[in-house]
């Protein structure tokens, strides 16, 4: 993993680009198969680099596991909120905490806009339906924050809502703690110039356009406002209870596994031992006969 903070905007560019590539990578490798891409590649430092990543990855991975299984065995309720600007990695981190967890435990809830009815209820009450029961994690992929970041600068609330907000918010937290549930808060910190780097990947990357909305450039040239409504958050949500975690994001990889490891740190979670699996001899009737699927419902094998 390189240093982000020096690296020029070309060299920024061209990481996004192997992220992405190693995104897809990552479900198919397996610690056997790192020197295979190691082989692969002709820059050895940077294979290595790689290499590395992806072992830490998948160490920490396996102790998500080991997490899930105790949530799970001791009906634990964990929520953990993503905030962060767009293109700050928050999606990349929970792609990766989510990737070998079952989506049964696991799960992801990334709210859209709230409709005209959800406008008129109390604020926190959508957010609400989506808490986990016993033995199960929940990640919000942005969350009741939304209030005092995008609805905030867009001018989508007013200030007295705001306020409002800044009140209720440690009061509501403390219930939920008070409630058994645990709950982290990370907000994933980026620099002015790395964010303009990943939205040129993006605007010019046709698999990652859809990334970009309308809203997302509005935030690039409000990027001050954002800097000042964060600040004020923090001031105002940072709670013993419930307090925020700062994560630098310069560099995705390096983010991620500081992130995981540091969530896992913040839970005393311990490995559940799993009776042996044995696999049951298959049982053959010679009676049956299976009838022939016919061609034309097959998909065609055009690859």
């Amino acid at each position: 993993m390189s240093d982000s903070n020096s690296m020029s905007p070309a060299a920024l560019a061209r990481a996004e680009i192997e992220d992405s590539f190693d995104e897809e990578l990552e479900l198919e490798l397996d610690d056997g198969r790192i020197e295979e891409l190691l082989d692969e590649r002709s820059d050895t430092a940077s294979a290595a680099a790689r290499r590395d990543y992806f072992l830490q990855l998948f160490r920490l991975q396996r102790e998500l596991v080991k997490l899930q299984d105790w949530v799970v065995a001791r009906k634990k309720k964990v929520v953990v909120l993503f905030e962060g600007r767009d293109a700050a990695g928050k999606g990349g981190a929970i792609s990766r905490i989510t990737q070998r967890m079952n989506p049964r435990v696991c799960r992801v809830a990334a709210l859209p806009a709230p409709s005209e009815r959800e406008r008129s209820q109390w604020y926190f009450q959508r957010y609400v339906s989506h808490l986990p029961a016993g033995g199960e994690i929940v990640l919000f992929d942005r969350s009741w924050y939304n209030r005092a970041g995008v609805e905030r600068v867009m001018g989508f609330c007013t200030e007295a809502e705001v306020d409002e907000f800044f009140r209720s918010v440690p009061e509501f937290e403390r219930m939920l703690v008070r409630s058994g549930i645990v709950l982290l808060k990370y907000w994933f910190s980026i620099t002015d110039e790395v964010q303009h780097v990943r939205f040129r990947v993006r605007i010019n990357e046709p698999l990652k356009q859809w990334k970009l909305s309308a809203m997302d450039l509005e935030s690039r040239r409000r990027w001050e406002h954002y800097t000042k409504a964060k600040e004020a958050m923090l001031e105002h949500t940072h709670i013993p209870e419930a307090p925020w975690w700062i994560v630098d994001a310069v560099d995705k990889k390096r983010a991620r596994l500081n992130c995981i490891h540091h969530l896992l740190e913040q839970i005393p979670y311990e490995e559940i031992q799993r009776d042996p699996v044995q696999l049951p001899e298959r049982v053959h009737n010679p009676e049956y006969t299976r009838t022939p699927v016919p061609k034309h419902l097959y998909v065609p094998s055009i690859y």
